[in-house]
């Protein structure tokens, strides 16, 4: 397994990682997870990423159900949360949802009771909080570094603008700033990773932890002939998800792949996800899987590199057409 240094940082991350929304309790239980963690862990992975609000708070304990039963050495592995939504649902009272110092201090120590560890490795702001300063935000990142309760913070789906503004605040006033986003990127979801961020990997510096690299499992051609019960897109609560990507124009695209993906002699997953770690911005490209069978698969997508010359790559964005234009420097 390959390893990359997360943005301007010290800390190494496998070039796959494997993380639990949607999966973790809502598709399987322990013994699953406890396979499929195993299996990740073995082939090199050190990555899992979760938050607060999945499963509302039981993937966390789910997690660390498994963690605390595999007893790995807690240095061999890197593992997140990431606070906004709450963990409550609809049942969340002021206070227990947003970026205040309120909620992410509290929110910290809950996913620390979750997951059964002492610290997070990364923790994130899971969404921009446009009611809260951002001066409260890195003052309260930089509070929870220094107490050591996390290692790293950084953000998700926020826009280059947010995230250099922290940085901006970090700089003025001597506080540690974040170094990683966690972007949605895949063939079909390239603007931020391609266009808009490029300006903060080339001056700050930030790793990048890519969610969604199979599109929500689009990309994996399962969805080609209908949705198969028990797939995320059959999921009740899961149906913005499947008017995001159920659409004939990105269906045609991916069986068109999935024929380049046989040409080659591997799977369309493989394909996919190869696709997004070739992209040197990519520290990690999060894996969910809920067989054996399919993390096996998608683990091979590292090995597929070496199928991605100048000249395939050329066929996929002829397939495709969704590379961002990008700014003229």
């Amino acid at each position: 397994m390959e390893y990359r240094r997360m943005g301007k940082t010290g800390l190494q991350l496998s070039v796959l990682s494997f993380g639990s929304w949607v999966s973790f309790h809502k598709q399987i239980d322990d013994s699953i997870a406890d396979e499929l963690m195993g299996v990740a862990y073995d082939n090199g992975i050190n990555f899992f990423d979760n938050a607060e609000v999945y499963a509302l708070g039981q993937s966390e304990r789910m997690m660390g159900r498994i963690l605390k039963k595999k007893n790995w050495e807690r240095s061999s592995y890197v593992i997140s949360s990431k606070a906004f939504w709450g963990w409550k649902g609809k049942e969340n009272k002021p206070n227990q949802s947003g970026l205040s110092r309120k909620h992410l201090t509290e929110a910290c120590h809950e996913a620390l009771e979750r997951l059964q560890v002492d610290y997070l490795d990364l923790y994130f702001c899971h969404r921009p909080d446009k009611n809260v300063p951002i001066e409260e935000v890195v003052w309260t990142m930089h509070h929870l570094i220094q107490q050591g309760k996390i290692l790293y913070w950084g953000t998700s789906e926020w826009s280059g603008v947010e995230i250099m503004e922290a940085h901006r605040v970090a700089q003025q006033y001597g506080l540690i700033g974040p170094v990683v986003e966690q972007p949605q990127y895949n063939l079909f979801e390239r603007n931020k990773i391609e266009n808009e961020f490029l300006m903060i990997f080339r001056t700050v510096g930030m790793g990048t932890t890519i969610w969604s690299p199979m599109a929500s499992g689009l990309l994996s051609g399962k969805y080609n002939d209908g949705i198969p019960e028990g797939s995320r897109f059959a999921l009740s609560g899961f149906d913005w998800l499947k008017d995001k990507w159920i659409k004939d124009g990105y269906l045609d695209k991916v069986r068109k792949l999935a024929d380049l993906a046989a040409e080659l002699g591997i799977s369309l997953p493989e394909l996919s996800i190869a696709w997004c770690i070739r992209n040197p911005d990519v520290t990690t490209a999060i894996l969910g899987a809920t067989k054996k069978e399919q993390l096996v698969q998608n683990l091979k997508a590292a090995d597929a590199l070496v199928k991605l010359t100048p000249e395939i790559v050329l066929r996929i964005e002829e397939i495709v057409q969704t590379k961002p234009v990008q700014p003229e420097y």
